[in-house]
């Protein structure tokens, strides 16, 4: 039974890490005492270990203790015997390429199917979908795979941005980008926008948060769904 937070981001403007989320992982949370932190993402090439401290930071105010996977000896054993789990964003590729590096993806999975609690931020969302073929990143390594844990039964396009009305940016828009994704792949695609998240609880994957999400399907306009809206309905 899967029971998932996959969050467009971890920060908002103007807020600090995790704030925007804090009441929402307090219940979520509240039968874990421990959270395992996966900073394999290291955004701007931070430091495990000072990722994970920020991590600690944030969730000290709900009374939560963070510990970090890579100071685990096994860390496979520790994935399944986690209470709960959260990815942080960063670079995606980066993240992929470690979990295969540890043959960590399948014991993940299997703890994500069987309902530990997983939070996933960024890069940390992206790993849910079926590839992480729609992340914004670059690919700075070379994982053996694109294919991520799949929970979810569709990409995700975390942090999606809608063009300015008016601006000069002569490059693609991030709706250009996931239509060219189409020519070659089926996946359908959820564009996450900044403050939304999907609260995934057995069968049902519910939009939340105060904004829309767009969605993608091959050969279909790219159309809007309400927050509150159930997108399980895009399980192919």
């Amino acid at each position: 039974m899967r029971n998932l937070v996959i969050a467009s981001t971890s920060t908002l403007h103007g807020s600090g890490f995790l704030e925007y989320l804090l009441d929402e992982l307090a219940l979520f949370f509240k039968d874990a005492q421990e959270i395992l932190f996966i900073p394999y993402a290291r955004p701007g090439g931070v430091s495990h270990d000072m990722y994970t401290l920020k991590a600690n930071e944030a969730f000290e105010k709900i009374g939560k203790k963070v510990v970090g996977l890579h100071t685990l000896a096994r860390p496979a054993e520790g994935i399944k015997k986690a209470q709960a789990i959260y990815t942080g964003g960063g670079n995606t590729f980066v993240l992929t390429n470690q979990l295969y590096k540890f043959n960590l993806l399948e014991p993940l999975r299997e703890g994500l199917l069987n309902g530990t609690p997983y939070l996933g931020t960024s890069a940390g969302s992206n790993i849910c979908g079926l590839n992480i073929k729609t992340t914004n990143d670059m690919p700075i390594v070379y994982p053996p795979h694109f294919e991520a844990l799949g929970v979810v039964p569709f990409n995700i396009n975390p942090h999606y941005l809608d063009p300015t009305p008016g601006s000069k940016h002569m490059g693609e828009t991030r709706e250009t980008r996931i239509k060219e994704f189409h020519h070659y792949n089926t996946e359908p695609v959820v564009g996450l926008r900044e403050g939304s998240w999907l609260k995934v609880n057995g069968e049902t994957v519910v939009l939340k948060g105060h904004l829309s999400a767009r969605i993608f399907e091959q050969g279909k306009v790219p159309y809007e769904v309400d927050s509150g809206t159930n997108l399980e309905f895009l399980n192919q």
